[in-house]
């Protein structure tokens, strides 16, 4: 049966559309939101940890509405959308002498880990102040570190949920499309990396690097329930060389398209990217799915 409808992995035929249907005309007094969780448990549509993906139901459902497809109630209410109306990080106080030293005299560093503490905001307010990207609230799951030489900040560091479709990792990696949905949590995405601006060490980059891809995984498994088997970034080539990167054994794995993860005009909307990765495991193929 043809596909009407593919929406964040999840593919819908003409039978799922009358399921829809259906469900939407047993139940004439529930709302979209209502609706989306209904939907969800009947397909049981679920996060790895469990929880109903009633938000990605709910953009599909829409999806279908907007085409034709399904007849949605109308908008009971409007509520405030907290990312689109999220207030920038604000700045932070920090010691901000300068610091130019070998690397040696700066130890011994702390990486302190404050996803969901008093100090994310710490990281929050640096990356908006000095990255120059400034700060972006991270897609799904996520960790954020900050890093300490005597009690003061030195770097920051925000990884989150990896992109869905990478062309260059996943022809490293080598999995089918389906081990790609099935095992992308595995993934780990560094979308921010910050050495504060008034630091200056030979080789910190690097050995910060180095340090994040020996701990990682285990940080992640003790909040998400499951480790990281592979590290990945982007590096903008017309500011960077990723040196530090590649001194920590990340590799080149080729460039992106510029069109963006939700392109529908197969058109460079943006800069191309270098695609860096980094297997945490030896048996990163293996357990990621790969086709031998």
């Amino acid at each position: 049966m043809s596909i009407v409808l593919r929406y964040r992995g999840r593919e819908v035929d003409a039978s799922g559309v009358t399921f829809i249907r259906e469900l939407i005309a047993e139940h004439p007094n529930k709302s979209r939101w209502a609706l989306s969780k209904t939907l969800c448990e009947a397909w049981d549509w679920r996060q790895e940890n469990g929880v109903l993906k009633d938000m990605v139901c709910r953009g599909l459902m829409l999806a279908l509405h907007r085409s034709g497809a399904i007849e949605l109630p109308a908008v009971r209410q409007r509520p405030r959308n907290p990312l689109a109306d999220r207030r920038r990080p604000a700045p932070v106080s920090v010691d901000r002498t300068p610091t130019c030293v070998p690397l040696g005299a700066l130890r011994p560093l702390e990486f302190r880990s404050v996803r969901r503490t008093a100090d994310e905001d710490v990281v929050d307010g640096l990356i908006e102040e000095h990255h120059y990207l400034g700060y972006t609230q991270p897609v799904g799951e996520q960790l954020k570190y900050l890093v300490l030489a005597q009690g003061r900040p030195v770097a920051c560091f925000a990884w989150s949920s990896a992109p869905r479709h990478l062309g260059p990792r996943d022809r490293f990696i080598g999995w089918s499309r389906e081990a790609r949905k099935r095992n992308i949590r595995f993934l780990a995405y560094n979308t921010r990396f910050l050495v504060l601006p008034w630091v200056t060490v030979p080789h910190l980059a690097s050995h910060l690097l180095g340090h994040m891809a020996r701990r990682l995984s285990r940080d992640w498994e003790a909040l998400y329930g499951h480790p990281i088997h592979y590290l990945e970034s982007f590096v903008d080539p017309e500011r960077f060389q990723g040196t530090c990167y590649r001194a920590a054994n990340w590799r080149f794995l080729g460039q992106t398209t510029g069109r963006g993860k939700d392109d529908h005009t197969n058109r460079q909307n943006r800069s191309l990217k270098e695609v860096l990765g980094l297997p945490v495991t030896r048996r990163f193929r293996e357990l990621l799915g790969a086709v031998r």
